[in-house]
C-alpha cells in the first residue's frame, strides 16, 4: 500500500502565495522523481513542475520563475512553492511520485487526491 497525501490548496488573491505539500506514506524503499501536475474542467492534466531523486528541476514556461518545487526525502514529502499568483492558475494540483515499493506492492507512479488552489482576481 502507498498513498499520497496532499494539503494547502485554498483561496488567494492575484499575487498572494501558496504552498502545496504531498508526503508519502506506505510500503516505500525508494522515490524516484517526484512532480506537480494541474487540471481545469474540460482540459488534459499538464505538467506543472518535477524533481529528480538527484535533485534537478524542470518547470512548465508558464509558471517558470514564480514556482518553486523542493522535496525533503527524509519525510518523503514535495512541497510547491507557488509565488505571484495569477487568475490562470486557478486548478486542481495533483502531486506525483515514482515510487518503488517494497514486496509484494506495485512500483511506479502514484497520485495524490487533488487539492484546489483558486485565485481571484
Amino acid at each position: 500500500q502507498v498513498q499520497l497525501v496532499e494539503s494547502g490548496g485554498g483561496l488567494v488573491q492575484a499575487g498572494g502565495s501558496l504552498r502545496l505539500s504531498c508526503a508519502a506514506s506506505g510500503s516505500i524503499v525508494s522515490i524516484k522523481d517526484m512532480g506537480w501536475y494541474r487540471q481545469a474542467p474540460g482540459n488534459q492534466r499538464e505538467l506543472v513542475a518535477v524533481i529528480t531523486s538527484g535533485g534537478s528541476t524542470n518547470y512548465a514556461d508558464s509558471v517558470n520563475g514564480r514556482f518553486t518545487i523542493f522535496r525533503d526525502n527524509s519525510k518523503n514529502t514535495v512541497y510547491l512553492q507557488m509565488n505571484s499568483l495569477k487568475a490562470d492558475d486557478t486548478d486542481v494540483y495533483y502531486c506525483n511520485a515514482d515510487v518503488v515499493a517494497g514486496p509484494f506492492w506495485p512500483s511506479g507512479p502514484y497520485w495524490g487526491q487533488g487539492t484546489q488552489v483558486t485565485v481571484s482576481s
